[in-house]
């Protein structure tokens, strides 16, 4: 096999997801005369309500804290950027990698991380709460957009690369592992896995890998754009971390004296460079071992062949390291999350004593006697806000909303 590299359009590799041998939607739907089934879903997911709520969504700095900061939007579109790239690479389906980057973040609560951390726990007694499953709740039943079915309906391919986008989710007994290991598989998982098999014991496609890598080179480099500009890091700690360091030491020596905002986007932009370039070497390596002539050896490798190779694993679980000690858990950012998690578990214990101050849409149907049922819509309402939104409905609500303006 000869490395895949390339600008032109290539010939699709046997191992890439063929969208002409798509198992198909679950309610069946004419096909597109000018569509993919993989670029039709990308469609709907950019026109569904949950993607354009992503603009008003934390990465992490709250939505008050400057307009030049990320939100989980422009974090979306920087991931599918990355993911496209990987798959032009290594003849993959653009479009499917694409879709899935665009669909993979649909599920976060507001405030990033802290909100989806305060659900689950409010949510502990009630099946708990996970930002992947919720998205695929989203795009299978929350969105109504649709005349002839709830949700988006896409392809099975998607859904299969949304679910399982970091790997197998069971073994081949449906055992839950990894994380799900103590807890079971989510809800949402669990729920849809009674209309459709989406095959949890197995590797997902390279598309749905590709996709998965992007989004961690992407918040990598980005979150780190983030706290430099923002001031919560400096250059200076950079030379903690070997991998930025080398890079620093690479773009000085070049570029003496070079203003500190474009010494910044050097060094994030050569960062992702080195992981993307290291992604697709290790790819090609793996690739070539394994020798896959269709998506289903892809699936029963046993192990991803889209990822970082050792070395730069090892540099980036350093990268990791060095961003939660310094900024993640920097005090500035912790006092903001505080305040953050007090709004999302009062507006969820407000709503549940209470369903009648959520519109009447999502309160209808409800049984009073049915507590977990309206755990979940009261998770459904909350989950799929904006940070402004919360806030405001916590002001509503409330009469000690945080000043976050």
């Amino acid at each position: 096999m000869t490395a895949p590299l390339g600008y032109g359009a290539q010939p699709r590799a046997p191992y890439a997801t063929d969208p002409d041998k798509s198992v198909g939607r679950l309610v069946p739907e004419p096909e597109s005369p000018t569509r993919t089934p993989f670029q039709r879903d990308r469609d709907r997911i950019i026109h569904s309500t949950a993607f354009r709520r992503l603009k008003h969504k934390t990465q992490v700095f709250v939505y008050h804290e400057g307009d030049h900061f990320r939100t989980r939007l422009t974090h979306t579109i920087e991931v599918s950027q990355i993911a496209r790239s990987l798959a032009r690479a290594l003849r993959l389906d653009e479009d499917l990698a694409e879709c899935l980057a665009l669909a993979h973040d649909l599920g976060h609560t507001p405030f990033g991380h802290e909100g989806e951390d305060v659900m689950d726990v409010c949510m502990a007694p009630h099946g708990g709460f996970d930002h992947n499953a919720q998205s695929l709740r989203i795009v299978t039943l929350l969105e109504r957009r649709y005349a002839e079915f709830d949700g988006l309906n896409l392809s099975w391919e998607t859904l299969e690369g949304l679910v399982k986008h970091n790997g197998p989710l069971t073994d081949a007994d449906g055992t839950p592992l990894g994380k799900f290991a103590k807890t079971g598989l989510p809800f949402a998982i669990r729920q849809h896995a009674l209309k459709q098999d989406l095959r949890l014991d197995t590797w997902p496609s390279a598309e749905a890998q590709a996709a998965a890598i992007a989004d961690d080179i992407a918040y990598d480099a980005h979150d780190l754009d983030d706290g430099l500009r923002a001031g919560l890091l400096s250059l200076d700690q950079l030379c903690e971390v070997p991998f930025f360091a080398d890079i620093l030491a690479e773009v000085d020596a070049r570029y003496p004296g070079l203003e500190e905002p474009r010494r910044i986007h050097e060094i994030v932009r050569r960062s992702i460079t080195r992981m993307v370039e290291d992604v697709i070497g290790e790819a090609v390596r793996r690739l070539e071992r394994l020798a896959p002539q269709s998506v289903e050896d892809i699936r029963r490798a046993g192990e991803p062949v889209v990822t970082f190779s050792p070395a730069m694993t090892a540099r980036e679980k350093e990268v990791k390291s060095f961003l939660f000690a310094n900024l993640y858990r920097h005090e500035s950012v912790l006092a903001v999350r505080r305040e953050v998690a007090a709004v999302v578990r009062e507006l969820f214990a407000a709503y549940m004593e209470d369903p009648g101050k959520m519109p009447e849409e999502w309160r209808r149907g409800l049984d009073e006697a049915d507590v977990d049922r309206r755990a979940r819509r009261v998770c459904d309402f909350i989950a799929g806000m904006t940070d402004r939104f919360a806030i405001e409905e916590h002001a509503r609500l409330f009469d000690h909303t945080p000043d976050l303006g």
